[in-house]
């Protein structure tokens, strides 16, 4: 009997997941379901687009063409309302059951919203869609003031395309600098020079305590816990994502802030993987659940879900060193693994544009952060994989010319 195979989104987790399916699987019936109204798209590059630098054209990935050509059924502007994992079929919000013999979850998320008064107010704009970012991109290149909300990697987007659309914008962060868990202020100083630059303020110890709207329900501005009030006829607001999984609720398959997948991306229920954005997967390199929401994480783990429905047994395992850029200054930053987690870290400020941490678990190195000079990640992301023993040689790794053979061998090896 021929094999079929139901894909639940079509972000790059989902799509890289049916193409390989179709290649490992060339007679299976692939069927991928989202709830957009349009087909893949590079969400890297929706930023680029908001600032008013791109056309729309090149963030296209796929057209219906795409799938067709590998005979995958693809069905927008569906939701999935309910999931049968006994009698392995799905019911869509039309009321059409759709049976699988293998399922993938790749649901990704939706932006959370403010727990304020008015966040749901005309003009308070989430970041994540190619959708979100034409409204974004229309707004800003109207608006004169603006307000950023949420000291992250989307947060630094949205501020990045106030500057760009010359909005005089404020940026409100909770603590003392930008990605505080990840950063110190000595690092974080130059993403906040950096800012500067572009036109945005950064405003510490802040954050909102309610919105401010006129008459028709527009955002005027916000004040925040301290009662200083700040302009903003645009808002922007990313301060993390509630992931898609109300209707796996009942299912059994094992949720915490995401689903619960093994290396091979397997949940506790049979026939059923999820990939992307919202897994807690076991990281075999951190040795523990951890979660990533970067473009090249979400592709393997699509890849490597599609292997595993494919085989008879799981084979291929989820081992993979993330990286997430941003290109919004003068200077390159980059992170890698995990760096808000650890138990240890060193770091270094080189110059005015150049600064590194590396953070290690148990000796090993689990993440960090370039600014500036990005020539050591291909060597410290070998490290991380290799899951070498550094204690005692955490210094050699902020040397401005990082030369591995610096380290001592692994005992193994001497």
């Amino acid at each position: 009997m021929t094999e079929s195979y139901v894909i639940i989104g079509d972000g790059i987790a989902g799509s890289s997941a049916a193409e390989t399916l179709r290649e490992e699987a060339p007679d299976a019936d692939i069927t991928v379901i989202t709830d957009e109204g349009e087909a893949l798209y590079n969400r890297i590059l929706i930023k680029e687009f908001a600032k008013g630098k791109m056309p729309e054209a090149p963030i296209s990935i796929h057209d219906g063409s795409w799938y067709e050509e590998r005979d995958i059924e693809l069905e927008l502007n569906t939701h999935v309302t309910t999931i049968d994992v006994d009698g392995h079929e799905i019911e869509t919000h039309s009321g059409d059951v759709i049976e699988y013999d293998k399922l993938l979850v790749a649901t990704g998320g939706t932006p959370t919203q403010l727990p304020v008064d008015n966040s749901d107010a005309e003009g308070v704009h989430h970041f994540w869609t190619f959708q979100d970012a034409r409204g974004i991109e229309e707004h800003a290149s109207e608006a004169d003031t603006g307000l950023v909300v949420g000291a992250g990697l989307l947060g630094i987007d949205l501020a990045a395309i106030c500057g760009a659309q010359d909005v005089d914008a404020k940026y409100l962060m909770r603590g003392d600098c930008w990605w505080r868990y990840a950063l110190s202020e000595e690092g974080a100083e130059i993403i906040h020079d950096g800012l500067r630059e572009k036109g945005v303020e950064p405003v510490f110890q802040s954050g909102v305590d309610h919105f401010t709207v006129d008459d028709d329900g527009a955002v005027t501005g916000a004040v925040d816990p301290n009662g200083v009030e700040y302009d903003g006829d645009f808002v922007g607001v990313a301060i993390g994502l509630n992931f898609n999984t109300e209707f796996l609720r009942g299912t059994g398959i094992e949720l915490d802030d995401g689903i619960v997948v093994d290396e091979y991306m397997q949940t506790n229920v049979e026939d059923v993987y999820a990939a992307g954005d919202l897994t807690q997967f076991h990281d075999v390199l951190l040795g523990e659940q951890a979660q990533n929401g970067s473009w090249g994480s979400a592709k393997e783990q699509g890849q490597i879900a599609a292997k595993n429905m494919v085989a008879d047994a799981e084979e291929a395992v989820f081992e993979w060193v993330s990286s997430y850029s941003i290109t919004h200054f003068d200077f390159p930053f980059l992170s890698f693994g995990h760096p808000t987690l650890g138990d240890d870290y060193v770091e270094k400020k080189y110059s005015d544009t150049e600064w590194r941490r590396v953070v290690f678990k148990d000796g090993k190195v689990i993440g960090g952060v370039l600014i500036g000079d990005l020539a050591p990640q291909t060597k410290l992301k070998k490290l991380a994989r290799e899951q070498r023993d550094l204690t005692g040689q955490k210094e050699v790794l902020l040397d401005e010319e990082l030369d591995l053979d610096r380290l001592e061998a692994p005992e193994a090896e001497q």
